[in-house]
């Protein structure tokens, strides 16, 4: 996989120094050559001195073959719009970005942006977020036996409908995020390329869920 991390400050050059371990490609972004002491020595990757919503420097980092591009500047406006130009102008296929007002969370959530609070975040979590194997719980319902569960919709997923997601009882489709819009899907919907899909799941049921969108 190749990564662009943008920002090289405590989450950023640890990341990139936890994605190398796993073998992922990875180049990092930052303004401030300084920052990329942080790194080490012997840094793997690749590291290139620029503005990180600048279109020479996002190209130059390779973004165009990118399978996923991590904003964690110091600024939620630049976080923002590296993240917009990264899943709307380049089709990044997993763009998180890290935000210090979690109030802003669901207005990145709706632009097919994952977000990592500054209150939240950690190096594993986001390691797990570009791994796809786990569902990116939104919010757990009534007495936790429920969960609001998100997702980038699965290859496998493209071109089947909702009904062949839904068990009656255990898992339900609510709703779904397409080109900036979101909307009540009916169990004839038919998933699409680059939906962010959000379905209700029993707790109990979460591992059948997992086994249908193949992350087990």
């Amino acid at each position: 996989m190749n990564a662009i991390i943008v920002g090289c400050g405590k989450l950023g050059s640890g990341l990139a120094l936890n994605l190398i371990k796993k073998g992922y490609s990875v180049t990092v972004i930052d303004d401030n050559a300084a920052t990329f002491e942080l790194l080490g020595k012997n840094f793997a990757g690749r590291t290139i001195t620029g503005v990180g919503f600048d279109k020479e420097i996002l190209e130059k980092a390779g973004i165009q073959s990118a399978d996923a591009l991590i904003a964690c500047c110091k600024s939620d406006v630049t976080n923002a719009l590296i993240g917009r130009i990264s899943r709307n102008i380049y089709r990044v296929p997993r763009v998180i970005s890290r935000i210090y007002d979690p109030r802003k969370a669901e207005i990145y959530h709706t632009l097919g942006i994952q977000t990592i609070s500054a209150t939240t975040w950690g190096i594993r979590r986001v390691s797990e977020m570009l791994s796809y194997n786990e569902l990116d719980t939104v919010t757990t319902l009534g007495d936790d036996n429920v969960e609001l569960v998100r997702i980038d919709v699965p290859a496998l997923l493209i071109g089947k409908t909702v009904n062949e997601l839904t068990a009656i009882g255990e898992i339900q489709v609510v709703a779904i995020s397409r080109d900036y819009k979101t909307f009540l899907p009916t169990f004839g919907s038919v998933f699409q390329k680059n939906d962010v899909v959000y379905i209700a799941v029993m707790v109990s049921s979460v591992k059948r869920l997992k086994s249908i969108l193949g992350l087990l």
